[in-house]
């Protein structure tokens, strides 16, 4: 920990954080320390073709001569870098997902992640978006929460046609997935927003223009996740991120970024560490690329299950971190910074908010991201007729439509609504996000959108007569990887078979008192297990009333869900 956190931030409760264990003393597969062989057949591929290149043979080979003509390596690898993954097969059950091989697994579709940087879309986009998931996706898309959106059933027949009309208008699927830089998170209020500290727009636009394609990083240990934000809700999750710039006002220095390192969830998770440096916005692309590069030249590359950059970190700590950045990549110190204070508004942007220019912006949220193609292009009409043509995806699944008239805003709040996008929901529906799970993911153990939804439009009903205190984080996630943030919400499903009544059936692990700085936390903490509570799939609804109800009648003062949770008898719990 830095001198600077140390001092600005309070003492972390006892096993709020967790670190990865260090590595083995065998060879990690760094290449500055153990040279470039590689060591496995994974790191054998990417060094004879790293995936940049397959996108001709895409085009000119496997489009023409169909599913059954490509390359098992190019499916099953450097596909990933053009944002594409085979989509599980239907009727597979969760039970045999480790029992399968991919090619018994998978389907002769795609998967197709729409990166977007920043979040930033026009309604043009929108509108592109939406016609090729009504004529290629059979009319699937999904806000995922990293700021993306992803269609489904699509053909490699079809790729390269929709490369063309994503490419027209400025969208791209460059390193959507893979061993790669992924899409940079970005407020989604940027330059919009009255309390907005920096709006950080042109420093994520200089490292995409620099670097997004850039052959020398198309090479990573695993999958690499940025994150920037200038306005004070720290609205990006920077804390899981792999680097992360939050935007801090320096008492000398003016206004930059607190620059955050290393943070990675799925089945060892770790929070994100400061550096405690304060980086001006002209070196942000810069210190980006520093970091990038120790992580391609000294992460970990032998197992892949210990090749994300929180691994290195948990060797290093942050202060090797900081000098080796300086002194290898940089070139120069950088001065230390002040860690940015608490979050006084909530950073999911739901709801009607002045901006800077005495415009609204509106923030609207879909039960777990499920959207459709139709609807996105009806999204396009209704955001164009009430004079804008701007909107941003969100890290929590969420829509927000910029510039709209104060005149026009109950108007849009109900056209929002009548897409099923609502302004103004309860909050367990603005809690709840869901990855994709077993409908479409090959990892999958559960199926995770279909019970969540049923379970939001349940408790609805059965928590009515309540009021909450504040959203309640649902999160429900299909398998360990923890794509919906499992260990950073109020309540966490993490997917897996469980035994209910002598019977084993599809269902989820609970995490409890898990989430991210916030107006109603200091920081970033991660849930608590209790041994032995596990819930049935179809039963979310049941435990969360349950939970929730014994939350309410136990709650001291201005307590949250998560401080009570990580106090509570595990009886309380059950």
């Amino acid at each position: 920990m830095s001198i600077s956190e140390t001092e600005t931030r309070a003492p972390r409760p006892e096993g709020a954080r967790a670190r990865p264990p260090r590595p083995s003393s065998k060879p990690n597969g760094q290449w500055k320390i153990d040279g470039t062989t590689p060591l496995n057949g994974n790191e054998e591929w990417k060094q004879v073709d790293n995936g940049l290149s397959v996108r001709e043979r895409i085009e000119n080979t496997y489009a023409t001569g169909g599913f059954a003509s490509i390359d098992p390596t190019d499916l099953h690898g450097r596909f990933r870098v053009w944002g594409l993954y085979t989509q599980r097969k239907p009727g597979i059950d969760g039970g045999r997902t480790a029992t399968l091989t991919p090619e018994e697994l998978e389907d002769e579709y795609f998967m197709l992640r729409v990166r977007i940087d920043g979040g930033q879309l026009t309604t043009e986009q929108l509108r592109v978006i939406a016609g090729i998931s009504t004529e290629f996706g059979r009319d699937t898309a999904d806000l995922t929460d990293r700021q993306n959106i992803q269609l489904h059933w699509i053909r490699v027949e079809d790729i390269p046609e929709i490369w063309r009309r994503l490419e027209a208008v400025g969208l791209s699927t460059t390193e959507a997935c893979g061993d790669v830089p992924r899409v940079i998170l970005g407020s989604p209020v940027a330059g919009i927003a009255a309390d907005e500290l920096i709006d950080p727009t042109p420093q994520i636009d200089e490292i995409t223009s620099r670097f997004i394609g850039d052959d020398s990083l198309a090479n990573l240990p695993r999958k690499f996740k940025s994150a920037i934000t200038g306005h004070p809700s720290q609205d990006v999750v920077h804390e899981i991120n792999d680097v992360a710039f939050v935007a801090v006002e320096h008492p000398e220095l003016g206004v930059g970024y607190d620059l955050w390192v290393a943070g990675g969830l799925s089945t060892t998770p770790a929070l994100a560490e400061r550096l405690g440096v304060f980086v001006s916005p002209e070196r942000v692309a810069d210190a980006w690329h520093g970091v990038t590069q120790i992580f391609r030249d000294y992460g970990y590359r032998r197992l892949r299950n210990k090749a994300r950059l929180k691994f290195l970190m948990a060797e290093w700590g942050p202060e090797k971190f900081r000098q080796v950045l300086q002194d290898e990549y940089l070139g120069y110190a950088l001065p230390d910074g002040p860690a940015a204070p608490k979050p006084k508004t909530a950073g999911d942007h739901v709801g009607v908010h002045r901006q800077k220019d005495g415009r609204f912006y509106i923030g609207a949220t879909p039960i777990v991201g499920r959207v459709s193609g139709p609807n996105l292009a009806k999204l396009a009409d209704l955001i164009e007729a009430h004079g804008s043509t701007r909107l941003r995806t969100t890290p929590h699944q969420k829509i927000v439509v910029l510039d709209i008239p104060e005149d026009r805003v109950e108007s849009l709040v109900a056209g929002l609504d009548e897409l099923g996008l609502q302004a103004r929901p309860s909050l367990i529906r603005r809690g709840t996000i869901a990855c994709t799970g077993i409908e479409f993911c090959k990892l999958a153990i559960v199926e995770t959108k279909a019970y969540a939804t049923a379970a939001v439009l349940d408790l609805e009903k059965r928590l009515e007569q309540f009021e909450l205190p504040h959203p309640i984080a649902l999160h429900v996630n299909g398998c360990p990887n923890s794509c919906a943030r499992i260990q950073t919400a109020d309540i966490g499903l993490k997917g897996q078979l469980v035994t209910i009544d002598g019977e084993q059936v599809p269902g989820y692990q609970v995490h409890l008192g898990g989430g991210l700085a916030s107006r109603d936390r200091e920081e970033a903490g991660l849930g608590r297990t209790v041994r032995g509570l596990k819930v049935a799939a179809d039963g979310i609804a049941d435990y969360v009333e349950r939970v929730v109800t014994r939350f309410l009648a136990d709650r001291e003062a201005e307590e949250t869900f998560a401080e009570w949770a990580h106090r509570a008898d595990e009886e309380a719990l059950q």
